[in-house]
């Protein structure tokens, strides 16, 4: 084991990502999981529990801020490195291409966008890794010993994300169409499936009771975003990891497909072409098959290390070490809070996610604003609602700063937790985005705009000029008017 340059490795990226770590503020998702973790339950409307327990402990010991919250995000990047060197090691790599595949894995770019925030692909790629690390050890141990471990994962997994069905029948339709298919034999791979089972009992049972939303939520999330996932698939697959890492996975792919030295682990690259057409069919997003993709530039790492001439001094080694700073640098500048909010156009491009980071307390002081117009003897039968879970939760974590009331909302698990008793029949102060602003006018009555959000930096995210309404009241009781402003997604 490379244990010298990994801790270097993973070492340095802890430094990068904590230093990082206070930048911007919280993504609207990390303000979700918040409120989340404060409404603990075996399962929301739109994810298991894990994710929003692991929020909840991290700020609950490091504090409630961009850099207490993150702090477990950074701890399982490291993990993710660890566990791309450890397959990598699997795969019959030595030092120098452990090296590699470490370095390579904590440079990309979603390693380094999951390691900056917290959301569920940070943990649904640390245990699809793990989950794949253990699949790969049977399959070379055939060691049936393995199972319960295996099971275990899959079920920790299980209460992250559902998606983890999807890694596990990708690797049965490997290992069922070119093997080893003798590890599937005994009665172990069945106390595995008993053991996953049981872990995820628990959520399986709070989404039957609650009408099963999560397959509302997935269905919603096809029939939005399936075309546009479909079409971006593959660039998504090819920018996510890196451009310039594509090379290492080609080399990954041949090796799994031809080397006879790893001929049992052709499962997984069986697996990777499996769950990218399930993720094609169904409209699910590119990220989603990423974790197979590091576990197959593990295995190029070798070959790329044969092809350099096996140490660092070559002309080859120099192109490869020039071409991975570039990409390092590259992905860092996307992924990760280096430039001045009001460049934030540049990374937006690829992906947006770090343009939600910024606006919520200028939202929040919009809306305080608004609220300060309500007069004094009306706030007892006031209501603050807000239309997303983003606008939400930044005022359920922002708002007691400035006097104002717990919000409600009617979106995912924000619906379940509170609903406005009918006494509170007015005013009503709304928040919504721009382009809603026509869809929530039949639900209340006398509204008039009394603020419009500016995040101060001109950074064109979702929540950029949205509308705060004061409304007199609603068109209907709240325990009639209720069921209507439920939004799955």
């Amino acid at each position: 084991m490379a244990v010298l340059p990994l801790a270097t490795t993973t070492l340095t990226l802890t430094a990068l990502l904590t230093a990082l770590a206070p930048r911007y503020g919280f993504h609207r998702d990390e303000l979700y999981f918040l409120a989340a973790g404060h409404h603990p339950a075996w399962g929301y409307d739109d994810q298991p529990p894990l994710t929003p327990l692991l929020a909840r402990f991290s700020t609950a010991v490091f504090g409630e801020t961009p850099a207490g919250l993150r702090v477990v995000a950074t701890l399982a990047a490291v993990v993710i490195v660890v566990l791309a060197t450890l397959i990598a090691r699997e795969l019959g790599a030595g030092g120098k291409a452990q090296t590699l595949a470490a370095v390579c894995t904590a440079s990309s770019g979603l390693v380094l966008a999951v390691g900056h925030m917290v959301s569920t692909a940070t943990f649904d790629l640390l245990m699809w890794l793990l989950v794949t690390w253990i699949a790969l050890r049977l399959l070379r141990t055939r060691d049936p010993r393995c199972w319960p471990a295996l099971g275990l994962a899959v079920g920790v997994a299980g209460q992250n994300k559902d998606l983890i069905v999807l890694l596990v029948a990708a690797l049965l339709v490997g290992i069922l169409t070119v093997g080893p298919r003798d590890v599937l034999r005994g009665w172990r791979p069945w106390l595995g499936a008993l053991i996953a089972l049981a872990i995820v009992l628990p959520n399986v049972v709070w989404q039957a009771r609650h009408g099963w939303p999560q397959l509302t939520v997935a269905r919603g999330i096809s029939e939005a975003d399936g075309t546009l996932n479909r079409t971006m698939f593959v660039p998504q697959q090819i920018l996510f990891l890196s451009p310039l890492l594509v090379p290492v996975w080609v080399l990954g792919f041949r090796r799994l497909l031809r080397d006879p030295a790893v001929r049992w682990a052709r499962a997984v690259a069986v697996a990777y072409a499996v769950t990218c057409a399930a993720m094609l069919a169904i409209g699910g997003k590119a990220y989603y098959a990423l974790a197979l993709l590091i576990v197959v530039m593990a295995a190029g790492c070798e070959p790329l290390l044969a092809w350099m001439g096996g140490h660092w001094r070559t002309r080859r080694a120099r192109l490869v070490l020039t071409i991975g700073v570039l990409s390092a640098t590259v992905n860092a500048v996307l992924a990760l809070p280096l430039l001045p909010p009001r460049h934030l156009g540049i990374p937006n491009a690829v992906d947006q996610e770090q343009g939600e980071q910024v606006g919520w307390p200028a939202l929040v002081r919009t809306v305080a604003d608004g609220w300060a117009q309500i007069p004094a003897d009306q706030r007892a039968n006031a209501v603050l609602y807000a239309v997303n879970y983003g606008e939400a939760g930044a005022l359920a974590h922002y708002g007691p700063d400035y006097g104002l009331p717990y919000p409600y909302s009617g979106h995912v698990a924000f619906y379940g937790w509170a609903r406005p008793p009918d006494s509170a029949t007015g005013p009503i102060l709304l928040v919504v985005k721009e382009s809603k602003v026509d869809r929530q006018r039949p639900y209340f009555t006398g509204c008039r705009q009394v603020g419009r959000v500016d995040n101060g930096h001109g950074v064109d995210n979702e929540e950029q000029h949205a509308v705060v309404l004061l409304c007199a009241g609603t068109a209907e009781p709240w325990s009639q008017l209720w069921p209507h402003l439920r939004k799955y997604y």
